[in-house]
């Protein structure tokens, strides 16, 4: 039996390098598995269900790619999937997803017409000694930046007007390590020169960061943190309504 076990771990590493640019290989980067640049959303989601670009796919039950409205004003973006997220392959179906819901209607919102997506793909977790359950485990920044093309595809396809980062993780993925969510939620900051291939995104007016819905959850005084994210999302309200010198689509 020991034998057949390792004989089985050696199969998946040597699988995990099989990709172009895999991990295997050394490489973080899911550059080699984008398909081609004619390709639309649900052309980019069937391939991203293949990325090996990073070692998280191997113990993730599957990649959840974004969705939403293909042509939303707003993208709302997140750390990564959670557990519900990774069983059902779908973003923002847990409970933070409900918060974030709640809170765009009271921000006056309509999270029907929003793109949700996530800065990591697959989900990365802990399983304590003696447990079952999977417990978050925040991703790291080369993670992050591996995974970055697919977050770059997204915004290009949908071309939002505002990108809404949720979280810490959410703000490092386009503005760096350096990335502070109680210093710079918000307010409406410039859109950083992250697109790939010297592409553009021109619609991108810019970017509004916030807590994590999940945040929400965890604090001590759910009222006031919830209360804060709502005032952040109005500021997208106020530029998608032309109050901060936005345009309607």
């Amino acid at each position: 039996m020991a034998g057949a076990t390792g004989r089985a771990v050696g199969r998946s590493e040597a699988e995990a390098g099989d990709g172009p640019g895999g991990p295997g290989e050394g490489g973080y980067d899911a550059t080699p598995f984008l398909p081609g640049r004619r390709a639309r959303l649900p052309g980019l989601r069937k391939a991203a269900a293949g990325c090996r670009g990073c070692p998280l796919y191997r113990d993730a039950t599957q990649t959840v790619f974004g969705e939403g409205d293909a042509g939303a004003a707003v993208l709302l973006l997140g750390e990564q999937p959670g557990d519900q997220e990774d069983r059902h392959g779908r973003p923002f179906v847990g409970p933070a997803g409900k918060v974030l819901a709640r809170a765009l209607a009271d921000a006056g919102l309509d999270p029907a017409q929003a793109y949700l997506t996530n800065a990591v793909k697959h989900f990365k977790f802990t399983v304590p000694e003696g447990r079952k359950r999977r417990i978050h485990k925040a991703p790291n920044l080369r993670e992050i930046t591996a995974c970055r093309p697919w977050l770059l595809e997204e915004l290009r396809l949908v071309s939002p007007e505002v990108v809404v980062a949720l979280g810490a993780s959410a703000g490092k993925a386009l503005l760096g390590s350096s990335f502070r969510v109680t210093e710079q939620r918000g307010a409406l900051l410039p859109w950083p020169d992250i697109d790939r291939d010297g592409g553009s995104a021109p619609d991108i007016r810019g970017l509004v960061a916030t807590i994590h819905p999940s945040a929400v959850l965890r604090a001590d005084d759910r009222d006031r943190a919830y209360d804060g994210l709502v005032a952040d999302l109005r500021v997208v309200a106020d530029v998608l309504g032309g109050r901060e010198g936005g345009s309607d689509r």
